[in-house]
Order: structure tokens, then sequence, then C-alpha cells
């Protein structure tokens, strides 16, 4: 890889720890309902699973687990917009500005991979 991929790789290693970071500190704000701890655990594991996946993809060891990995970054990145969807800010209007900008993170981390798998195709 040249060093500008090098550095566009760790951008978006980068970018998905932020967000699973960003992702738990909201967590942590939530109304504590029977609901919101169950879909904030599915939430958390969803959005951690994004760049841990992301992280394996750059040491895949082939271009088919490469491939496997970025689909399954993408598919992550979904399943944490889905769980940001569900959970129940109550009436706190910063909480839910928060989740609204964690789901257009996801959406947009879901094209970022979507794109990468096109890419590799």
């Amino acid at each position: 890889m040249t060093e500008i991929q090098n550095s566009k790789q760790y951008d978006l290693e980068e970018r998905t720890f932020q967000f699973a970071k960003r992702v738990r500190a909201f967590v942590k704000r939530l109304p504590k309902t029977i609901a919101n701890i169950e879909d904030s655990r599915q939430l958390v594991n969803a959005s951690g699973s994004v760049g841990a996946n992301y992280i394996e993809a750059n040491e895949a060891l082939s271009k088919k687990d490469f491939l496997m990995r970025a689909k399954i970054c993408r598919k992550e990145a979904k399943e944490s917009r889905y769980w940001l969807r569900l959970v129940d800010t109550g009436e706190d209007k910063e909480l839910d500005k928060e989740r609204k900008w964690l789901e257009n993170e996801a959406n947009e981390l879901t094209k970022i991979f979507g794109s990468i798998v096109t890419k590799s195709e």
C-alpha cells in the first residue's frame, strides 16, 4: 500500500473507533428502561463490531477474507442504525440530537463500507 492509502486506512479505523466510543457515551445517558437496556446492549455490540471487523479486514489473509470482513462491517453499521432508531431518549432533546448524529454516522459508515465492497468485488 502507498502512504496515502495507509493514511486513509488509519482514518477509517479511527473513525469507527470514535463512533463506538460515542455510542457508549450516548448509551450511558439513556433512561434505564427494560427496552433501552436490551436495545443498548445490542447497539454497543454492533457499534464495536464495525471497527473490530475493519481492523480484521486490514489483516485479511486473502481478498475473499477481506471482502467478507468488509461486508460484516457494512452489516454491523446498518444494525447500529437500527438499534439507534429503537432506543428511547425520553424527552431529552440534547440526547435525541446526539442520536440523530449517531444515526447519520452509522448511515455514512454503511455507505463507505458498501463502496469498499463494491470496488473490491
